[in-house]
């Protein structure tokens, strides 16, 4: 049996995920691949930077793309100019609108926390 360490509190922690149109819209993994594409334009160095195999990758963005009224993300086939990827507007909205609700989820459980600890008889972090 392993012995929890009593020196420190327990945290709250909580993900938010978009369903929409009978899947995953939105994911925090969907959210990392977003900014890698937006960073590198991208899809395939997208996925090298954040230790995705490119199916992954490509699987993931296809998902997200049918799943909203129009692509989060337009790609383009390598050739003599090379290839690309790129957010679109509606990608871009959807990204930052993705950012601030894990920024109010993380202040709310912030400011639910003391009030969880003294319910479970901990004292709160100082």
């Amino acid at each position: 049996m392993v012995k929890a360490n009593v020196k420190s509190a327990p945290t709250l922690h909580g993900k938010v995920w978009i369903q929409h149109a009978g899947g995953m819209a939105m994911t925090e993994d969907g959210a990392d691949l977003l900014e890698q594409i937006a960073a590198l334009g991208s899809l395939s160095k997208a996925a090298v930077r954040l230790g995705f195999s490119y199916r992954r990758a490509w699987v993931l963005l296809d998902g997200m793309n049918r799943r909203w009224h129009e692509p989060l993300v337009t790609t383009k086939i390598g050739g003599q100019q090379g290839g690309g990827a790129r957010l679109t507007d509606l990608g871009l909205n959807v990204l930052s609108a993705y950012r601030d609700l894990q920024l109010q989820l993380e202040h709310m459980l912030d400011q639910a926390s003391e009030g969880f600890l003294r319910t479970v008889g901990q004292p709160p972090k100082s």
